[in-house]
């Protein structure tokens, strides 16, 4: 299937194929391009131009009509057989011949004769350009307008440490590995990082790993060849190519196979990238981020993810604060969900009462901003005119006392309705942070008291996302 826009290239990054038999034409072309800041391959013939179509990224191309063997228009429909919307501009020695009018039938966006006129050149591709990357943008607008949660709000201390750590990453080319747990945000923090990057006007290119089954994680990252592989129907580009000039987000690399980790790295290490079933290789421009919300160096030590592109993707970590550790931002964070579920499900704004804030300001939220969201569009739909504390759903509230000694099962249900695994997780992560508090962060004696090891502790305390500074408390003097 053919990529719908070609990748966006930074300014003056931007290549064009020029293919005419004439060496002047192509040379005055390349002089008059070059000029613009535009890079230019340069081709004599429509076989010559192909394989530079089907191995090199290419964002526009100027395609004479009249060549020696495979003529400009059957090189436009093999351009548009290989990328569907790769804007194309023909140039015919008489404006008004048949031929110009076919290719123009065939999907080119523009014509110029010759001689060539520099302005008219220059104009002409311009517009091709601009018309490009309009289509881009309004593409991603598109997409951006039917999210819920396309902002970082909240203005908790959590927050603005997490917003002062991206303004001074975004700028440089460091990679970013996002960590935190489900629902948590980790891709807009990824989209915020790009947006006050350098790559800002370039593609924002998301690549969920565990979504894709691992025998197709390869060419979804570096894109096939035809008949590479059974169902390869047709050439198709990689999202590496695809974000080109801009940024690629992984999200959920944990979940990546080790054969796709191995490419991977060998994209970082080199810029390059190979179609799956090519042997050719070519350079791609792109900040990679990822996320996670595993323990990465648990999974190193495991064998189930390479050390080598741990330390590759980990130069710069920055954690997601889970939403019970900014409780304070669920007023604002509620509001604005149920006025947006209001909206998308073609009802009129709803007033809140204070109570319902305050029962979903008291809530764990193991799910966090995302199961906020979800029971903020329940809300919304199952209210009346206004949205009261008795809509709340009866799970949504006050935590219950911790469990004592004898461990009574009615404590259970602060968690709310969890599998077993996650209860497994939170119930771990209360205890460990009651003998935290209980001795006042003192680390050697919250692990004798628990029973284990000072390093493994410290292991779970990162796991768990535990920060004494997030609650508020000074740092701890030095145990030793």
């Amino acid at each position: 299937m053919a990529h719908m826009i070609p990748p966006l290239m930074e300014p003056g990054k931007t290549t064009l194929l020029v293919v005419d038999d004439e060496r002047n034409i192509r040379r005055t072309l390349r002089m008059v391009l070059e000029a613009e800041g535009y890079e230019v391959r340069e081709a004599e013939s429509a076989e010559e131009a192909l394989p530079i179509l089907e191995t090199e990224p290419v964002d526009l191309g100027i395609f004479d009509v009249r060549l020696p063997g495979m003529d400009g228009l059957g090189l436009l429909s093999k351009a548009r057989e290989l990328w569907r919307d790769l804007p194309v501009i023909v140039i015919s020695g008489h404006a008004d011949t048949p031929d110009v009018v076919e290719a123009m039938r065939r999907g080119a966006v523009d014509f110029f004769g010759k001689p060539v006129d520099r302005d008219r050149v220059v104009v002409s591709v311009k517009n091709a350009i601009s018309r490009r990357t309009l289509e881009g943008k309004m593409q991603a607008l598109a997409s951006r307008e039917r999210r819920f949660d396309d902002e970082m709000l909240g203005e908790s201390a959590a927050m603005q440490r997490l917003r002062q750590e991206i303004a001074k990453v975004a700028p440089t080319q460091g990679r970013v590995l996002i960590l935190g747990e489900s629902g948590s945000g980790k891709e807009l923090i990824a989209q915020e990082i790009h947006r006050q990057s350098k790559r800002a006007g370039g593609p924002f290119v998301k690549v969920n790993c565990a979504a894709i089954p691992g025998e197709l994680i390869e060419s979804e990252l570096f894109g096939h060849e035809k008949g590479s592989f059974s169902g390869a129907a047709s050439r198709r580009r990689g999202q590496f190519e695809v974000a080109h000039g801009g940024t690629l987000f992984l999200d959920e690399i944990g979940d990546m196979s080790l054969a796709a980790q191995a490419k991977v790295l060998r994209a970082l290490q080199t810029g390059e990238v190979t179609r799956v079933g090519s042997e050719k290789s070519f350079t791609v421009d792109v900040r990679v981020l990822a996320a996670t919300n595993k323990e990465l160096a648990a999974e190193v030590r495991e064998g189930t993810f390479r050390e080598d592109l741990f330390f590759r993707l980990n130069v710069v970590p920055i954690r997601s604060p889970a939403l019970r550790e900014r409780l304070e931002d669920v007023p604002l964070l509620a509001e604005r969900f149920l006025q947006l579920a209001c909206r998308e499900n073609g009802l009129r704004p709803k007033p809140v009462d204070p109570e319902v804030l305050q029962r979903l300001s008291q809530h764990r939220w193991p799910g966090n901003v995302r199961e906020l969201r979800n029971v903020c569009e329940r809300l919304a739909i199952m209210s009346g005119e206004r949205v009261t504390a008795a809509d709340v759903p009866a799970e949504i509230g006050p935590r219950a006392a911790p469990p004592g000694p004898s461990g009574d099962g009615p404590a259970l249900a602060q968690y709310g309705e969890v599998g077993l695994r996650e209860l497994r997780d939170l119930v771990e992560r209360d205890y460990i942070l009651q003998k935290l508090e209980a001795h006042d962060w003192n680390i050697t004696q919250a692990a004798q008291a628990l029973g284990v090891e000072r390093t493994n502790l410290h292991k779970k305390i990162k796991q768990h996302g535990l920060s004494r500074a997030a609650r508020g408390l000074a740092d701890p003097a030095p145990e030793e």
